[in-house]
């Protein structure tokens, strides 16, 4: 039964039915349903078939963002449900000074949500001693830093070089990504991880955070 009604909530995700997926969620958690169950089951499940589609051209980036709704307002129906369980770890994830694009960092913070990490976003336009402050206020495991302009990806490295010169840089681990980088851009500037989409991301933290 309960396979039922993971695969209605993926298929709520498909066709981009925020509100069905929000009933469905809600549904099954009154039934006593794992929240982590549903999170990985259904809207991890569906997440990740979205995100095969748009890598197929199948799906556009408007059928993209309205599933990524979906999960996202999903998810907050999750969090309360969450409260006392161990989560995967906390994530805080911005985008560089100088660039206010925020469309792939909010699919990766909602896919970082919906698979169980708790999420710091400090929004667009963030300097570096912010991402510090982050980190230490919030014990953050992992930094997820984002830029989508040539001109702001080397705000990733001065934002390395702030967390070294604090000496938090061994306590956490940086992960990045946007598009106009590549994994040579991430090891020259000493990240540990790239992420070329939200899904990518999201199994890169589970990495990271699993050692």
């Amino acid at each position: 039964m309960e396979n039922q009604e993971f695969k209605k909530i993926v298929e709520a995700i498909l066709v981009g039915d925020v509100e069905k997926t929000k009933a469905l969620t809600q549904e099954i958690l009154n039934e006593g349903v794992s929240p982590h169950d549903v999170i990985e089951k259904g809207l991890m499940e569906g997440m990740n078939l979205v995100g095969d589609k748009f890598e197929n051209r199948e799906y556009f980036l408007p059928d993209l963002l309205v599933a990524a709704e979906a999960v996202k307002r999903a998810t907050e129906i999750i969090k309360p449900h969450l409260k006392g369980e161990r989560g995967r770890g906390t994530v805080v994830i911005g985008t560089v000074s100088g660039d206010i694009h925020d469309l792939g960092k909010n699919l990766v913070a909602s896919t970082l949500e919906a698979s169980g990490f708790r999420v710091v976003d400090l929004g667009v336009d963030v300097p570096p001693q912010r991402f510090v402050n982050a980190v230490k206020e919030e014990k953050a495991n992992i930094v997820a830093i984002s830029a989508l302009i040539t001109t702001t990806m080397l705000g990733m490295k001065d934002i390395i070089e702030a967390m070294v010169k604090d000496g938090i840089r061994k306590e956490v681990k940086v992960m990045v990504g946007g598009a106009p980088l590549d994994e040579e851009f991430a090891r020259k500037i000493g990240a540990d991880r790239y992420a070329r989409s939200s899904r990518d991301a999201t199994r890169k933290a589970v990495e990271l955070v699993n050692g």
